[in-house]
């Protein structure tokens, strides 16, 4: 069995909580341990290790770190860079890819903790902002982690990196810039050959946050034909935190879309600051539109078939009227034939009217 240890399996494989009060490691006897924001004495209730500090200054925090077990806990403690997932969820670069942003900032005065069961430490920790910083929203995490040995789907020996941590936002006073993107959009229009049922329309697309503040907001997605007829619009879930440089691909789906061949869709949203603290300047709308074509077939085949009877219809009426028609005409014929040969014989006639 070969044994393998590499960075980006280690960043795949790791299990890590933002924030969690307790982890359990798999295969580690129920091994549980929390990581939370600290005052000198002990957990201060604080969410989460949220400052505000201007380029060069610093601050000296803590971290309690729990073990919740009943027996001896060993556990590495360090910072690192966070970055926004594809999930939209916050998580921590891997535990060997060395911080270049906020988690560089941040020092632990201790990297090794030996924790008896059911004990707890009060670790500090200093965050030093570079000079040269930039202004806007940095975010970072102090984490406990342990390792642990698996075995993957092939037969692999592999290390998972048990994560539990606190989450650290940090504002770098100076301009904001809050500004969201939507970019990438896919559209993808299902069709059924049922004429009594709409087209099905999914809408894919990436929204970035292209600014220095960590923004949410809700998305809407809007589908209208040609002058705004048939609109449908579908507002989604709301998206709690992107961080800057973060994106995030977001699926949503309209149904019923009634199919007026030229569409357009239409996404935007709103952003709003994922702290709930007031934003200057305001963000402004992001917005992006796109126009395809969602062709009715199922009804044009139906309008269609219809045309085609009812042609067949008139046709069919129109042929049996002309049948009428001549038929009536020859009887008209006939009884004018019968008269003239009347008044060209009258012998004939008195004869035969004896």
């Amino acid at each position: 069995m070969r044994t393998r240890t590499a960075a980006a399996l280690l960043a795949v494989a790791a299990l890590i909580a933002f924030p969690a009060p307790v982890q359990a490691a798999p295969g580690t006897d129920s091994l549980t341990w929390s990581v939370t924001p600290s005052g000198p004495k002990g957990p201060d209730g604080r969410p989460a290790l949220d400052y505000k500090l201007d380029p060069g200054a610093g601050i000296t925090d803590h971290v309690a770190v729990t073990n919740h077990s009943k027996r001896p806990l060993t556990l590495r403690l360090y910072p690192n860079d966070a970055y926004t997932t594809a999930g939209g969820g916050f998580d921590l670069r891997a535990g060997n890819t060395e911080a270049t942003d906020a988690g560089s900032w941040i020092k632990v005065s201790r990297d090794r903790l030996a924790l008896p069961a059911s004990s707890r430490i009060v670790v500090p920790f200093t965050v030093t902002v570079p000079a040269n910083a930039t202004p806007g929203d940095h975010a970072a995490g102090v984490v406990a982690s342990i390792l642990t040995e698996a075995t993957d789907g092939d037969g692999n020996q592999v290390s998972v990196d048990h994560r539990v941590g606190a989450r650290v936002y940090l504002r770098v006073t100076g301009p904001l810039q809050p500004a969201l993107s939507i970019t990438d959009v896919e559209i993808n229009a299902a069709t059924s050959w049922n004429p009594l049922r709409l087209p099905h329309v999914t809408a894919t697309f990436t929204i970035g946050n292209t600014g220095n503040v960590r923004l949410g907001g809700r998305p809407t997605a809007r589908v209208e034909g040609p002058f705004g007829l048939g609109g449908r619009t579908t507002e989604m879930a709301v998206i709690p935190e992107i961080l800057p440089g973060g994106t995030l691909r977001v699926t949503t789906a309209l149904d019923a879309v009634p199919p007026l061949f030229r569409e357009r869709l239409t996404v935007d949203i709103t952003p709003g600051p994922a702290d709930g603290r007031s934003i200057d300047p305001a963000p402004v709308r992001a917005l992006a539109t796109r126009t395809f074509w969602l062709v009715p077939w199922p009804q044009l085949a139906l309008l269609t078939l219809v045309a085609a009877l009812l042609a067949a219809w008139l046709l069919t009426r129109r042929r049996r009227t002309r049948r009428m028609q001549a038929a009536l005409s020859a009887a008209e014929q006939r009884g004018r034939d019968q008269a003239s040969s009347a008044e060209k014989n009258p012998i004939l006639e008195k004869e035969g009217s004896k």
